[in-house]
């Protein structure tokens, strides 16, 4: 990039496990409330921002182009134009480099971007037979049509097609995304115990990071039931005094006879929005203003779609080849833990010589992962990962976690349904 781009600031909602705390808050009043706090606490008039950019997965049908509804509903000046996108896990990541090309292009200065997911509201949708059922019945036009088509209603009708499931399945490979986990498991010859381990240490480390009010700064409360004046402030998700005995009670999800992965050892399936306000390096020193930290460089990458949980290792080979840099010369780094089998699989990747040749177009291994230095406050399998968010938090998170260590250069990387990766390169100074 010829200029690094500000983040002048970051903020996020607490997360909510799915049909819990924030089930009746929809996506664009969840994301709304937080740039419009946002943007209050950064400052900078809501009438000189240049554009607003919101990733979403899961985009509800009554709010088209997601991202205008909450830019107005959020207070922002009709005049301020707003789109949505949508890269899977990586949209709140796309939603700021999308930002940053047009910055970088000279195509704005100002700009908004985040990440929004409510998979509570995720619906469950008709099957064909019911919508043909439907359709068979608005057209007869006597009531003996009618009849004739209301006798041919059977239950099977009423088989829901489940909106959550479907999005969660990569339409190429038939593969549910924790399938895809159960093959990176059968690859790299990882254990149900190894998965549990490290599922137990990322509800170990988020709630020590809970206590000591790690996340307090990051987040926003947020009203969720206001006649009751009930306030939300923190993530919901962390099981405290979590246990491998508690663990090893749940059985496999995704492969029911012989697999590994279970609802425990994934992330959970939540709600929550996430933010940034982004301008260049030179406009922040013009306005005075201290940023959080800054993006120095960015890579997305692809890969075979049943093995998407690695993308990761193929985002970050990039990115080190573009910039000439080491694993080693990294303070901290974030790997999203959309199931514990996909890092410990990375972890195997990037420090594998054959896997790198074979596969990254590289004569050596990327590097080996200093595992104390990795999710220091856990991740989303404690957290929670409502996927068009995600991205958005980590961005935050590393930059602030950065801040507390007085450290400079952080990675933030995540692996992506359909077989692609992103990484970041963040620092401080």
């Amino acid at each position: 990039m010829k200029e690094r781009i500000a983040i002048i600031d970051g903020l996020r909602t607490p997360i909510a496990k799915a049909g819990g705390k924030l089930k009746n808050i929809q996506a664009e009043a969840l994301a709304s409330f937080l740039i419009s706090e946002l943007a209050l606490r950064v400052g900078i008039s809501f009438d000189d921002y240049d554009e607003i950019i919101i990733g979403n997965v899961s985009q509800p049908s009554h709010a088209a182009n997601i991202a205008r509804v909450i830019a107005l509903k959020a207070g922002f000046n009709e005049h301020i134009p707003a789109y949505t996108v949508s890269r899977n896990c990586a949209s709140g990541m796309q939603s700021i480099t999308s930002a940053t090309e047009k910055i970088l292009a000279g195509r704005g200065e100002i700009f908004l971007a985040g990440g929004v997911e409510s998979m509570s509201n995720i619906p469950l949708l008709f099957n064909k037979k019911m919508s043909l059922f439907f359709e068979n019945l608005f057209r007869s036009k006597t009531l003996v049509d009618k009849l004739k088509t209301i006798s041919s209603f059977t239950p099977s009708h009423l088989k829901p097609i489940i909106g959550l499931m479907q999005g969660l399945t990569d339409p190429l490979s038939g593969l549910m995304m924790g399938s895809t986990a159960e093959i990176l498991a059968q690859d790299f010859g990882i254990s149900r115990q190894e998965q549990d381990l490290f599922a137990l240490d990322s509800h170990k480390k988020a709630e020590q990071s809970q206590k000591n009010l790690i996340f307090a700064d990051e987040i926003a409360p947020i009203i969720y039931e206001a006649s009751k004046g009930l306030i939300m402030s923190n993530d919901d998700g962390i099981r405290y005094g979590q246990s491998m005995q508690a663990l090893s009670k749940l059985k496999p999800f995704f492969d029911k006879k012989n697999g590994t992965v279970t609802a425990a050892n994934s992330s959970q399936v939540s709600d929550a929005a996430a933010a940034v306000v982004l301008m260049s390096e030179t406009k922040a020193k013009q306005m005075g203003l201290e940023p959080l930290g800054y993006l120095r460089e960015f890579e997305y990458a692809g890969l075979d779609p049943s093995r998407m949980g690695l993308g990761p290792a193929y985002s970050t080979a990039k990115i080190l080849k573009k910039t000439k840099m080491k694993i080693s010369d990294f303070d901290l780094i974030e790997l999203n833990e959309a199931f514990a089998t996909q890092v410990l699989a990375n972890l195997v990747v990037f420090e594998s010589k054959k896997y790198a040749q074979i596969h990254l177009q590289r004569s050596e291994a990327l590097g080996s992962i200093d595992t104390n230095i990795l999710n220091v406050n856990g991740g989303a399998i404690a957290l929670g990962h409502p996927v068009g968010m995600t991205g958005t938090r980590i961005v935050i998170h590393i930059l602030k976690e950065l801040r507390r260590r007085d450290k400079n250069l952080g990675l933030a990387t995540l692996c992506i349904g359909g077989g692609q990766g992103a990484s970041f390169i963040l620092e401080v100074n």
